[in-house]
């Protein structure tokens, strides 16, 4: 048998993750619910030319775009914050954000 490729210990930063892990999810949900209502209510204005494209493709476009970088900003902020809070001595995490290092 192998053993694990890492070392696996209590994630510190969990709660601030969730937190904002939820936030994001919340704004790209409604980001895209705005998508929906759009073709719900008026179908016509998704064909409505920009360019050489329609509303639709842009719009489309532009939530595959936004997602990505939802996500790219999710894992620079939580890799910092694992950085922050694995260095703390137990305890500290409470001091650490009131005085905002993470």
């Amino acid at each position: 048998m192998h053993e694990p490729s890492s070392n696996w210990t209590k994630d510190h930063a969990a709660s601030i993750k969730r937190v904002l892990g939820l936030w994001f999810v919340t704004l790209y949900s409604i980001i895209y619910a705005g998508f929906v209502v759009i073709n719900v209510v008026s179908p016509s204005f998704m064909a409505v030319d920009v360019g050489s494209f329609n509303v639709a493709i842009v719009y489309g476009f532009l939530l595959i775009i936004f997602a990505i970088f939802l996500a790219a900003i999710y894992n620079h902020i939580c890799t910092h914050a694992e950085e922050v809070m694995t260095t703390l001595r137990p305890g500290d995490e409470t001091e650490a954000l009131k005085e905002g290092h993470s």
